[in-house]
C-alpha cells in the first residue's frame, strides 16, 4: 500500500523536498530528502508556457530564483534554464549562497518522478489549467498508485476523482470535514492540512476521528521540531510534511504506536 494512504503509518514527508537544505522543490532538496530518511515527498505543480507541469510553488518566479515573472510566461525548456538556487541561503555548515549557478532549475513533473521512481508522492495542483498534463505524466511513467494529488481548488482536481488516480482533500473537503458542513468527495482518502488556519487546530483529535471514519489520512504541514510533531500523532494523525526530515524522524522513534 502507498504509505500516504496507510492509517497504519506515520510517514515522513519532505516538504518540497528538504527545503530546510537545500533550494524548494528542486531536485537538489528532493534528494537531500531521501538522503535524510523522508518516506515520501511533497511538491507543487504549474503549467508552464508550453503546457508541461512543473514543478514550483509560487505564481512566480521571484522569489526563489534569479528570475521574474509568472512561471506560465516562460516554457519547461527556459524554465530549466532559470537558476532556481540564486536565492536560497538555507541551513548547514556552509552558510551562504552556496546553490547559485549549481546547475539547479525549475524541474518538470516528469523529470521528478523518474528521477524518484520507488518514492511515493504528495502533489499540490496549483491551478485548474495543468491537471490533465499531470494525469497524463503519472499514468505514462507508471507513478500512478504511488501518487497522491491534492490542491486547493476542488475545480483543479476533477481529472483525479475517479480510479486510478489517489484523490487528497481540495480545501472545500477540508472545510466540509471540520465545520460538517456537508460531504468530502467520497473520493478523497487523504487529508493534508496545515496544523492552525486562522487560529484554528485543524488537525484536532475530532477531525482525524472523522477522516479515519471515512477510511482517510491525515498528514500535517509544516512541522519542523520535534514536540510538534509528538503532539501532532498523539492526536492520532498519521504523516508530518516537515522542511527537517530528520529531526522529524528521531522523533519518530519516541512516538507511541498508532491506535
Amino acid at each position: 500500500m502507498n504509505i500516504l494512504l496507510d492509517r497504519s503509518a506515520r510517514p515522513v514527508i519532505g516538504h518540497r523536498g528538504a527545503a530546510a537544505y537545500a533550494p524548494e522543490n528542486t531536485l537538489a532538496s528532493f534528494r537531500r530528502a531521501v538522503e535524510l530518511g523522508a518516506d515520501a515527498l511533497e511538491f507543487d505543480v504549474r503549467r508552464a508556457a508550453d503546457g508541461v507541469p512543473v514543478v514550483h510553488h509560487d505564481p512566480t518566479l521571484d522569489r526563489t530564483t534569479d528570475r521574474a515573472g509568472p512561471v506560465a510566461s516562460l516554457t519547461s525548456a527556459e524554465l530549466a534554464q532559470v537558476d532556481a538556487g540564486y536565492r536560497f541561503q538555507g541551513d548547514g555548515p556552509e552558510p551562504g549562497y552556496r546553490f547559485r549557478g549549481a546547475g539547479v532549475n525549475v524541474p518538470t513533473l516528469r523529470e521528478v518522478v523518474l528521477a524518484f521512481p520507488a518514492t511515493p508522492l504528495l502533489i499540490e495542483i496549483k491551478e485548474r489549467e495543468v491537471q490533465d498534463a499531470v494525469a497524463r505524466v503519472l499514468v505514462e511513467c507508471d507513478a500512478v498508485d504511488r501518487a497522491v494529488v491534492a490542491g486547493n481548488d476542488w475545480r483543479a482536481l476533477a481529472a483525479f476523482a475517479g480510479p486510478p488516480f489517489n484523490l487528497g482533500a481540495s480545501r472545500r473537503d477540508i472545510a466540509r470535514l471540520f465545520f460538517r458542513w456537508g460531504r468530502p468527495d467520497p473520493a478523497c482518502r487523504c487529508y493534508a492540512v496545515p496544523d492552525r488556519y486562522y487560529g484554528l487546530t485543524v488537525p484536532s483529535r475530532r477531525f482525524v476521528g472523522a477522516a479515519a471514519r471515512r477510511a482517510s489520512t491525515v498528514h500535517v504541514w509544516t512541522v519542523d521540531d520535534a514536540p510538534s510533531a509528538l503532539r501532532l500523532w498523539q492526536n492520532g494523525v498519521n504523516g508530518i510534511v516537515t522542511n527537517r526530515p530528520e529531526v522529524i524522524l528521531a522523533a519518530r522513534t519516541h512516538a507511541a504506536p498508532p491506535r
